[in-house]
């Protein structure tokens, strides 16, 4: 059993809290951007409440541990490891529920070069517990604005988690899927359950787009986020996102094997 002790030495040892790698500058320039409403920022949440920057800051601050002093403006940004310890226990708990109920889940990431394991891990305890681990939309195809303009994907799920790909041939070596912070998968996905008539998730849990914008259409949802991903924590204050895990979500894959344990092992679904 890892304990609460150890995990916390090892959040700041691999940089998930403590001084991690997202800077002061991008973070300020995301609060910038989800002021003013850009979609990029929004990823998938239609906020209730008007948040300017500096609410923003207050708000981070609060949730993650950052510098509440608008006048500072570089260096790395600080999460604080009892933030993140206390957000993973709530994350840990909401787990144990569905798996108590054998409720219907539903994982995605907008990450999975970093963050596949993690969810992977998550989809195999529940689905040993009794939830059934969905897939809709399989295969369907998805077009995402980025900064290179106009691009299509396909939705493809790996050991249970969603993601998305570009289009061909899967090849060897190459990374599992895509990045987006888009909310266009998950809206695909519960669409076309949906419109099938099929099962519908309990507990969206993943990150990005997926946990935003699953919140936003009234699903129970929780996830992972960085301190230049303000949209999770704003749907945290507003209600529409159950919990959010502030953390550096880019660090290598093997460095979130222990958060995986930890939370399994809350969650009373270690196997």
């Amino acid at each position: 059993m890892l304990t609460t002790g150890a995990l916390r030495a090892h959040l700041l040892a691999a940089r998930l809290a403590g001084p991690v790698a997202t800077s002061r500058e991008e973070s300020l320039r995301s609060y910038r951007a989800f002021a003013a409403r850009d979609p990029r920022v929004l990823i998938g949440l239609d906020p209730e409440w008007t948040w300017g920057q500096g609410d923003l800051i207050r708000l981070m601050a609060d949730k993650c541990g950052v510098s509440a002093d608008p006048a500072h403006t570089s260096g790395h940004d600080v999460i604080d490891p009892e933030r993140t310890l206390a957000a993973l226990d709530a994350f840990a708990d909401r787990l144990g529920e569905v798996a108590e109920r054998s409720g219907a889940v539903l994982l995605g990431t907008g990450h999975p070069h970093r963050l596949l394991g993690f969810y992977a891990a998550l989809a195999d305890a529940l689905s040993a517990a009794g939830c059934a681990v969905l897939t809709p939309a399989h295969g369907r195809s998805v077009d995402i604005t980025t900064r290179f303009g106009l691009r299509t994907y396909n939705l493809d799920y790996v050991q249970g988690v969603g993601l998305v790909r570009e289009p061909g041939p899967e090849r060897t070596g190459c990374e599992p899927g895509a990045h987006t912070h888009s909310p266009l998968p998950v809206r695909t996905v519960l669409g076309a359950a949906a419109e099938a008539g099929g099962v519908l998730p309990e507990l969206v849990i993943g990150d990005h787009g997926w946990v935003c914008g699953a919140g936003q259409l009234g699903f129970e949802a929780i996830g992972l986020a960085d301190t230049d991903d303000p949209a999770l924590f704003v749907g945290e204050a507003e209600g529409s996102v159950s919990v959010a895990v502030p953390l550096d979500d880019a660090v290598r894959s093997a460095y979130y094997r222990p958060l995986t344990r930890y939370v399994l092992n809350r969650a009373c679904l270690s196997q």
